[in-house]
């Protein structure tokens, strides 16, 4: 039972059991002071609100724990481990107490992370911390999160320019051989890098003219795992350019024993930052291409390509593997065909079957 102890310097101790049944206290100078701690205490107790200020467990270790019970992907466990490591563990709040952090204490920290961080990635850290505070809160191990209300850097991302057909078509001369389907594969398929690689022989209907996206390789290149979202399981359409190219690779080497299509020279699937490095980048740079472009521009260039044929945004999305038409519509409509015209032949055409627009008649008195 919670009671208040009188002290000898005309200070009070209010004295309680916490939910856990461990005995806490706090010191007040006033005797009415302590009666209201002990009130607020009970009624928390009763809400199922408590929460114990005191306790140890810092920023950074208890973003450890949230991660660690998190069912993330391998690569997006990678990715959060980074970010706790790098930008939550080593700097000023990493160490401090949960229930000490205040806002402008995060404020702080998201100003310092804009000097090395950019934007987008700034949002990413401040949606990860927030989803730890709100755990904690969840925990009971703090009363309210302070990632809040908070002033982000403004993200404002370039307009995307798409490769031209000539730009991957150089890019894909400058390959090695056994590479080179891999870019016109990925131009005219749309894939991630990671579905490319990870792509086999049964993955690919001839026949029926399809390619069925079933798996992405995880960045070591040691594993396929499910694609990201539903949506990114897919068929796509296998153009006859795509399917001679592949034929062509196929024809010269020869799939591995597990029907994986592209292998390093001693056999092993390719690693995402060694394809990325070691391959992409020297062929893009030997192509004259624009700084910067990585594989991920090949799927900006494929649905260039489609928009500008007419393809809906729907259908582009679903090509794509993306949950929505929306981000497609917001990543490439400044690529969409101008639709003036079509918009002026759709009222002309609509209203050329009738005698024009009718003069509204004054009404008689």
């Amino acid at each position: 039972m919670s009671h208040i102890q009188k002290r000898a310097n005309r200070r009070y101790r209010a004295r309680w059991l916490d939910p856990d049944g461990r005995e806490r206290s706090r010191t007040f100078t006033r005797k009415i002071d302590a009666e209201r701690h002990l009130a607020a205490v009970e009624g928390a107790k009763l809400s199922g609100a408590y929460v114990n200020d005191a306790n140890p467990v810092t920023v950074g270790e208890y973003a450890r724990k949230w991660a660690a019970n998190r069912p993330h992907r391998q690569t997006t466990a990678t990715r959060v481990e980074s970010l706790i490591s790098k930008h939550i563990e080593s700097t000023t709040i990493g160490d401090k107490r949960l229930s000490a952090v205040r806002a402008s204490e995060i404020q702080a920290w998201v100003t310092d992370r804009a000097k090395v961080l950019s934007p987008t990635t700034v949002r990413l850290l401040v949606q990860t911390l927030r989803s730890v505070f709100n755990a904690a809160v969840q925990d009971r191990l703090i009363a309210s999160s302070p990632v809040a209300r908070l002033s982000l850097p403004r993200s404002e991302n370039a307009r995307i320019v798409p490769l031209t057909v000539a730009q991957v078509q150089a890019l894909a001369d400058a390959m090695p051989d056994r590479c080179r389907a891999m870019i016109i594969l990925q131009a005219g398929l749309g894939l991630r890098i990671a579905e490319l690689l990870a792509l086999r022989l049964e993955d690919v209907d001839f026949l029926r003219r399809t390619v069925r996206v079933e798996w992405q390789l995880t960045q070591d290149g040691k594993h396929r795992v499910s694609p990201k979202t539903p949506r990114s399981r897919r068929t796509v359409p296998l153009p006859t350019l795509v399917a001679e190219t592949l034929a062509a690779h196929i024809s010269e080497f020869a799939p591995a024993e597990d029907g994986s299509l592209f292998t390093t020279t001693s056999g092993n699937l390719y690693r995402q930052e060694h394809f990325g490095a070691r391959v992409f980048k020297p062929a893009a740079k030997s192509a004259g291409l624009p700084a910067g472009v990585t594989s991920h521009d090949l799927r900006h260039h494929y649905a260039s390509v489609l928009l500008a044929a007419g393809e809906s945004v729907v259908a582009v999305a679903e090509r794509l593997g993306h949950e929505n038409a929306t981000l497609v519509l917001k990543t490439y409509g400044h690529l969409m065909p101008d639709s003036e015209d079509r918009t002026r032949r759709a009222i002309d055409t609509a209203w050329s079957t009738s005698d024009g627009p009718q003069t509204a008649q004054a009404p008689s008195r």
